[in-house]
């Protein structure tokens, strides 16, 4: 067989072997994704603008230091101005030793009907009521009642009779710091804090009477500048309208007591009726108001501390609180109350209701 004919017959013979092939490979195709439109974003309300310009204006040009803080709880804004500065609170501290001692009730420590005596040992200065009731045996009451004197009262002795009665000015602190309720002191009690304020040290004879009006002024007027100014810089018992206008808010809302005792210092500040020319010299007939005081001494023609907080509510429930303090001021008490009851008009004026 010749070389081209053999070559013929060996590529027949491999022609006739199959072929292999590749298998064919699968193709996957991922699924479209859904296009998911987002939601539109609600914007936040925001307060009136004129009631922000007011707040302001009214800081700006009252002089002195003056803070204010309005908070919406429906809306969730707050309008302020000086609103983190520390004010003394006076007798606005009053609402957080009555908070403590409603604390305790509500763990079962103590009862509002738990029998408490005031003795003569423990008066105080300045507006005490319940003084005239302290015999030499004492004023047996109830603990309910002090609170009461406190609030409704603003009772010096009452509350420093309750602060004593809770475990003094630690318990009120440890109770702040549990709820965090921040840029909020409390101060030494009212003995020692208007004592400091005035440049001296406390005594008991103090109590009796006019007693400490007479032995403050006998001393030297520097002297008692210089304390006045210290306490004003830097108040033991200093809080910031922003705070107190928030921890009031909380309370509201009952974040920080228990229904029951809620209610019960809710309607207690709603019958309150010291300051009657502050803020509620201008809440309109129709609405609701519950509020604490607070006033300080006076010298050389300045107040250190004159305020008043609290909360509002319209006749269709829409609730506000609202701290105004005036820290430190020259202006007369009309005036000072004429700037709280402009806060208050600016509320229920310029709010969209």
């Amino acid at each position: 067989m010749g070389v081209v004919a053999g070559l013929a017959i060996a590529g027949c013979v491999s022609d006739s072997r199959p072929i292999a092939r590749a298998a064919p490979q699968a193709v996957y195709y991922a699924a479209p994704k859904p296009v998911v439109q987002p939601l539109p974003v609600k914007a936040k309300p925001r307060p009136p603008e004129a009631l922000v310009s007011l707040v302001q204006m009214l800081t700006r040009d009252f002089g002195g230091k003056v803070g204010i803080a309005v908070k919406s709880l429906d809306e969730d804004w707050t309008v302020e101005s000086n609103g983190d500065i520390k004010l003394p609170q006076q007798s606005v501290s009053k609402l957080w030793v009555a908070m403590t001692v409603l604390d305790a009730r509500d763990a079962g420590k103590l009862s509002l009907d738990d029998p408490i005596t005031v003795k003569k040992e423990d008066l105080t200065l300045f507006n005490q009521p319940i003084a005239a009731l302290v015999k030499d045996a004492g004023y047996t009451t109830t603990v309910g009642e002090l609170l009461q004197r406190a609030m409704t009262q603003s009772d010096n002795t009452a509350n420093d009779r309750l602060l004593q009665y809770v475990g003094g000015p630690t318990v009120v602190r440890a109770f702040l710091a549990k709820k965090a309720i921040a840029d909020i002191r409390f101060g030494p009690g009212e003995r020692a804090l208007q004592s400091l304020t005035a440049g001296m040290d406390w005594k008991p004879e103090y109590s009796k009477g006019n007693a400490f009006e007479r032995a403050r002024s006998q001393i030297p007027a520097s002297t008692r500048m210089d304390a006045f100014e210290r306490y004003i810089a830097d108040p033991p018992d200093g809080a910031a309208p922003r705070a107190i206008a928030t921890a009031l808010a909380r309370l509201k809302r009952g974040e920080l007591l228990s229904p029951n005792s809620t209610q019960y210092l809710i309607g207690t500040m709603e019958s309150s009726r010291t300051g009657k020319l502050r803020m509620r010299g201008a809440v309109p007939e129709g609405w609701t108001f519950g509020h604490k005081t607070g006033t300080g001494q006076n010298f050389s023609g300045r107040t250190a501390g004159y305020n008043d907080v609290g909360f509002l509510v319209s006749p269709t429930g829409k609730t506000f609180t609202i701290a105004v303090m005036i820290g430190d001021t020259n202006k007369t008490i009309p005036e000072r109350q004429a700037l709280m009851q402009a806060v208050v008009l600016g509320v229920v004026t310029n709010y969209r209701w």
